[in-house]
Order: C-alpha cells, then structure tokens, then sequence
C-alpha cells in the first residue's frame, strides 16, 4: 500500500468542518510518518476536479457531517472508481440519518430509546409531543457531534430546541432522556476494539464537552462489571453489523441507571482528534494512532471488492479479551 497515493479528505460543507480539518491534518501526520505517500485534499463543491487532478489511489475519509458522513462523498468516489476507507454510501447514509438508524435497531430488537420525529412546521409541536414526556431529548435527524441537541424538561424549551435544532434539518428526532452512563465503543472490522465512559463536567456531552479539553472526565475501562461490560461490546457490534458498516465505526451507548443499555447511533467516520474517542480506546487496547490509520486504510475497498486489512492489527487486541474482561474492569 505504500508506493499507492493516498488523498486524506478533509474540510467539507457541513457545520464539522472545523473538526474535520482537525482530524485530517493528524491522519496526514500519522501516514506520512509510517512512509505513506499521502497528501491533503481539502474538501469544497469542487471536489471532482480536485480529485482529478490529484490522481489519488485511494481515499482516507476524515469528513464529518453532511456531504462527507452520509454517503454523498463516497458516492462520488464510486463513480471515479477510487477506494476510500470506511463504509459504503448505503450504510453511511443509513447511519447518518438517525431516524433511519433508530428503525433498523428495533428491527435488529437492539434497545434504543423511545422516540417520535418532529418537523419545523407543526402547527402545534406541544400536542405533537403529546403525553410523551420530560425531560426529553431534541436532535436534527442528520448531524453529528452534537450540534443541535438539547435537552429539554417543559414545554417552552422544548419550542426553543425544535426552532434551533430546524436551523439544521428539517426533520428532527425527539428522544426520551435515558439517565445513565454515555459509553461509546470502538469497532474496527467486525470486532469490538473496547469501549470509554464519557463523564462531561457540566451538562451533557455536547459540542464543548466534546472538543474543549478538560470538559470531559474519560475511563477507560468503563465503571462496569465484567458481564455488563461484554454486554455492551456485543450490542455495539450488532448495532454496527445492523447498519452495513465496515471498517472504523464508533458506536455510542446509555448504560441506564435502571440496569438497561441502550444504542443511540453509530457514527462511520469518527473523529481522529487529539481529544477523539476512538484513538482513546485504541491506544487503551495497545494500538498506537499510526497503528489505528494504518489498519483503516488497508481496509480501503470499492463495494465490489472483499475489504481487508483491519483484521491483521485488530487480532493483536483482542487476544486475551476475556482475561482483560474478567481483571481490568470493575
């Protein structure tokens, strides 16, 4: 793989941007650090002549959001006949689109919580909310990284979260408040690579507590028994069979005061910032940063080809699983 080009895809059009650049340029580090021919392909509406001239290999997608996370990109890709990291446009899109997602879990009889989808122009969203209940969770059907989520306890908040999260998209997924743990477990392949607790300092796990350092306390094991440990690990990686995903997923759970665990969603191109989730768990499984961009881009594949390649590094993590289990978590 390493005399190929590889294009790093970063940038985009959605409001991720930002992060995106954040997460490209460390892949682009990791790569050409491990002897990679990579380069930086900065993403706008030009990106078919872009890719045109920069004759690339394969694609390392580290877009985030609209346009990037939800097929659109991978599409374009097809058509060119180039292979990218990550999942298809079918499982991205699915993924993306949290409604979507929401009907294939019950349909897979993965828990996930209550919900009902909501649009900017109801005449009256309070008697479309109906005896649903507070608090609730209000969330654009196709964002990520928390952008327009709130969590709403009476009517008049809830007015003002389906008006901001409508600045977004014009579907928009209410959600029953799960008081619990937020987990998220790394999945590479078809594999669990581990799983962190996310403590956020003040309020819940949005934008800020996300990207901010020190808005958020990590654990890594989570603060879960052995079994229940497992529990998650094996509903993350149906959550992530469920959708079609390959390659690098991040699947995000509630592991509920009352004692059940519940699937929120499952993101296809997660972040590889310095404060992102998944290079957390990996390195807490023994698999440096260069290590994780390497095994994702030797999954790189065209639908029409086996993917490869995440299995080589990700057999090294999982050997002595169940003593890992059974020792370390508590």
């Amino acid at each position: 793989m390493k005399h190929h080009k590889i294009g790093v895809l970063m940038g985009g059009l959605s409001s991720e941007r930002e992060v995106s650049l954040r997460s490209g340029e460390a892949v682009l580090v990791a790569l050409r650090d491990l002897g990679y021919r990579a380069e930086p392909i900065y993403v706008d509406r030009d990106l078919d002549l872009v890719l045109r001239q920069a004759s690339i290999d394969v694609a390392f997608i580290a877009l985030h959001g609209r346009y990037g996370e939800d097929g659109c990109v991978q599409g374009l890709l097809e058509t060119m006949g180039i292979p990218y990291t990550g999942s298809d446009v079918l499982a991205s899109a699915l993924a993306m689109h949290k409604v979507k997602a929401k009907e294939l879990f019950r349909l897979h009889n993965l828990p996930t919580p209550a919900y009902y989808v909501a649009a900017p122009d109801d005449d009256d969203p309070i008697a479309r909310h109906g005896d649903f209940g507070y608090p609730g969770v209000v969330k654009p059907a196709r964002e990520g990284s928390s952008v327009g989520v709130a969590i709403v306890n009476g009517e008049s908040e809830l007015v003002a979260a389906l008006e901001a999260a409508a600045c977004f998209d014009g579907e928009i997924l209410v959600e029953r408040y799960i008081a619990g743990r937020e987990v998220s477990v790394a999945v590479l392949g078809d594999r669990a690579l581990g799983a962190v607790e996310i403590a956020p300092r003040a309020g819940f796990y949005d934008y800020t507590a996300k990207y901010q350092r020190g808005g958020s306390e990590y654990f890594i094991p989570p603060r879960l028994s052995p079994e229940r440990y497992r529990g998650i690990l094996a509903q993350a990686v149906r959550a992530h069979l469920a959708l079609g995903c390959r390659g690098a997923t991040r699947v995000d759970l509630i592991v509920a005061d009352t004692g059940n665990e519940y699937v929120l969603e499952v993101n296809t191109v997660p972040g590889m910032t310095p404060t992102s989730l998944l290079p957390k768990i990996a390195d807490a499984a023994g698999i440096s940063f260069g290590e994780l961009c390497e095994a994702v881009v030797l999954a790189a594949t065209l639908p029409s080809r086996r993917p490869r390649g995440e299995r080589r590094l990700t057999r090294r993590a999982f050997d002595g699983d169940d003593r890992r289990a059974g020792v370390e978590h508590h």
